[in-house]
């Protein structure tokens, strides 16, 4: 039995809007680099019992989900991507808000932090 390298290109999990693209985009711009991907993960923790983690990262993991989103490599651990199909990840910058934020029909509920989901 041997174990493969793989990495998953999916046509439907996470959407990123043009507006996260653009954010992702520049930060990758003003740090100089084009090698990194923005890592989209969940882990255990936070009020509700899942949080979001989005990091940059230079790593492929063994079946990493991996979707472009013209030009913004967006990847996914084969362990968080089912709770992360049909998220949308999108950039907010007003008056009250700015920052990353996620839509996932996947909770069932959250946070008052809005950190974390169940």
């Amino acid at each position: 039995m041997s174990v493969q390298d793989e990495t998953t290109t999916v046509t439907d999990g996470i959407i990123l809007t043009d507006a996260a693209a653009a954010k992702v985009k520049a930060l990758l711009d003003q740090e100089g680099r084009d090698d990194l991907a923005l890592r989209v993960a969940v882990q255990p923790g936070g009020c509700s019992g899942l949080r979001y983690q989005l990091f940059f990262d230079e790593r492929s993991l063994d079946g990493d989900v991996e979707k472009d989103f013209d030009g913004v490599k967006v990847v996914t651990d084969r362990m968080s991507a089912p709770y992360l199909g049909g998220a949308t990840i999108d950039f907010v910058d007003t008056i009250e808000k700015q920052g990353f934020t996620i839509d996932n029909p996947n909770a069932t509920g959250s946070c008052a932090c809005g950190d974390s989901f169940s």
